[in-house]
């Protein structure tokens, strides 16, 4: 790993990918015009960055990581950056979300936004910051959103000299299991505070750093938890025959599921469904009375979840009434994530202020994944009174540069196959990705603010 200590290295340009190398099938984008204010004043404020005090306060948050919805020491030490800062700081909002806000004259409210929460999963890293809580590990990066974003509001505040409008800062509690930003918003969050005219975030992922990833329209698909409740009837293990065996149920169930995709849904749709969890029984001479199976379906449209979710329902239904089951299932919808759809003309802007500022061939085309996020609920029509805010989300890479070269594969898209990526026990940024998201999301409110 390594660790830039000055601030020369506070805006690196570095080349992301070979040039006129997408990350999807899409056509290449129009290169962006040169000489962006934004990039210059980007320059500007970023020139005393605090690297060396940005990367203490990132290992802190990795060695301290929260569940979902309970990151209150997360929470305190974001407020505490952004109240220093000089920014009129919230604590609490939809549980433990914070929001500041620094105006500063007229024009626009510009809103950027970290999400707070890490995962379920033991390190395995080897770093010397490495997680101190058993079980739980920032595995997706979210503890590097919080530093990019406590980065940005403090050389925003630093250098308000140079633009004029109002931030918006936003830390997201619970984005893992949906929670946070629905909550913030019933909580009231632009009622209580300034509602933005345009909604930026980005998330660190598998790439070199200085990629930046960027797409207009959809760049994430949306992600739906359906568990299936089976009910058998219990009894020996012995007399199978006297027994109706949820679990023998479950796995015709898992199986058929798979035909879902295959049979049901047409070729030109992404559709992914997976089984993630079964559980049934506790010991193995005992015929249980229920199981439960448990899917994460990842879809691009509304219509489509829907299809796979009455699916989902038939499949169970059947398949309980072939094994005699005493009572039909019950299925439970959870953890909802919309798709996030790119403003074209935000995500423009800020595309082509990025490659301004690290290089044409470090930003490219990213997506759409299959991946999800609960971001685009800040930008929502539903959830702001029926009027939509323009958003737009991006990605920039983290990984060590040791390990990108080493990576096996002649593509960055095989590369980023092959090295540790979001959700396992081996997802370590390296620490030069702070100032590159730091800039990158500065640049962006910038664009609107400046």
């Amino acid at each position: 790993m390594t660790s830039p200590t000055s601030s020369a290295s506070a805006v690196p340009a570095v080349p992301a990918v070979p040039p006129g190398e997408p990350l999807s099938n899409d056509p290449p984008v129009p290169p962006a015009p040169a000489g962006s204010p934004s990039a210059a004043t980007t320059r500007d404020l970023l020139s005393g960055l605090p690297v060396a005090a940005l990367t203490d306060f990132y290992r802190d948050l990795h060695a301290h990581p929260e569940l979902s919805m309970r990151e209150h020491r997360t929470a305190a030490r974001l407020a505490g950056r952004l109240r220093d800062a000089g920014l009129e700081t919230v604590e609490g909002i939809g549980g433990t979300g914070v929001a500041a806000v620094l105006r500063n004259g007229d024009g626009p409210t510009v809103m950027i936004r970290g999400d707070m929460d890490a995962l379920p999963v033991t390190e395995e890293t080897g770093l010397p910051y490495a997680s101190t809580v058993p079980g739980i590990m920032h595995a997706c990066g979210h503890d590097l959103h919080v530093t990019c974003l406590a980065g940005a509001a403090e050389s925003l505040a630093r250098g308000r000299d140079a633009w004029s409008g109002t931030l918006l800062v936003v830390g997201q509690p619970g984005e893992e299991t949906a929670e946070g930003a629905l909550a913030m918003l019933d909580d009231g969050l632009f009622s209580r505070l300034p509602r933005p005219d345009v909604v930026l975030g980005q998330h660190v992922g598998p790439g070199p750093v200085g990629l930046m990833g960027h797409r207009a329209g959809l760049i994430m698909s949306a992600a739906t938890n359906v568990s299936v409740r089976i009910f058998g009837r219990g009894g020996h293990g012995s007399t199978p025959e006297v027994c109706v065996d949820p679990v023998v149920t479950a796995a015709y169930l898992v199986t058929r599921l798979q035909t879902i995709v295959s049979r049901e849904i047409p070729a030109r749709e992404a559709v992914v469904v997976t089984v993630g969890m079964m559980r049934a029984g506790t010991k193995a001479n005992i015929i249980p009375q229920e199981a439960e199976v448990t899917l994460n379906l990842r879809t691009q449209s509304r219509a489509v979840r829907d299809q796979v979710i009455d699916a989902v329902r038939r499949i169970a239904e059947a398949e309980c009434a072939a094994s005699r089951c005493p009572r039909p299932p019950e299925l439970t919808v959870s953890s909802d994530f919309p798709v996030t759809m790119n403003d074209p003309e935000v995500d423009g802007r800020v595309r082509a202020v990025h490659a301004e500022l690290f290089g044409e061939q470090a930003v490219v085309e990213y997506g759409p994944l299959m991946g999800s996020e609960d971001f685009p609920r800040f930008g929502m029509a539903e959830h702001n009174g029926g009027a939509a805010i323009p958003s737009a989300f991006w990605f920039f890479g983290g990984t060590p540069p040791e390990t990108w070269e080493a990576a096996p594969g002649e593509s960055g898209l095989e590369k980023i196959m092959s090295v540790p990526g979001n959700h396992t026990p081996r997802f370590a940024p390296d620490l030069s990705a702070i100032p590159v998201g730091v800039a990158a999301l500065t640049s962006a409110a910038l664009e609107y603010l400046a």
